[in-house]
């Protein structure tokens, strides 16, 4: 079954870019992809950029409406994603739990849809 891990993060609780605490944090996501990938589970992912780079769209009565940010006003913010395939809600969960940002933050962890099972 492939799952999502979904990262969200307070930027306030993160380490700051250029410390050796935010190196630490890197080379704990390194050492995650290497793990997932020897695994064979690591099925995709990547970090995003800062929600003041997010655009939302809409479409109210037939017109598209944007706005600049994200939708919804919160103290963490999505931060990236793994899309893993594993037997089960547990192992998401093992690997969510290796995931360096949840020491700050909050890792979601849901399954995907399959919209083409193999028949």
């Amino acid at each position: 079954m492939k799952y999502m891990l979904l990262i969200y993060n307070d930027p306030a609780r993160e380490p700051a870019f250029g410390t050796p605490e935010f190196q630490a944090m890197m080379e704990g996501y390194f050492a995650l992809n290497g793990r997932m990938t020897a695994d064979g589970v690591l099925r995709g992912g990547e970090g995003l950029k800062g929600v003041e780079t997010a655009t939302s769209l809409r479409i109210k009565a037939g017109k598209v409406e944007t706005m600049d940010g994200p939708f919804a006003e919160t103290k963490e913010h999505l931060g990236g994603y793994y899309v893993i395939e594993v037997a089960d809600l547990d192992a998401a969960l093992t690997y969510a739990a290796l995931i360096p940002s949840a020491a700050f933050g909050t890792i979601e962890v849901r399954p995907l849809m399959d919209y083409n099972p193999a028949g």
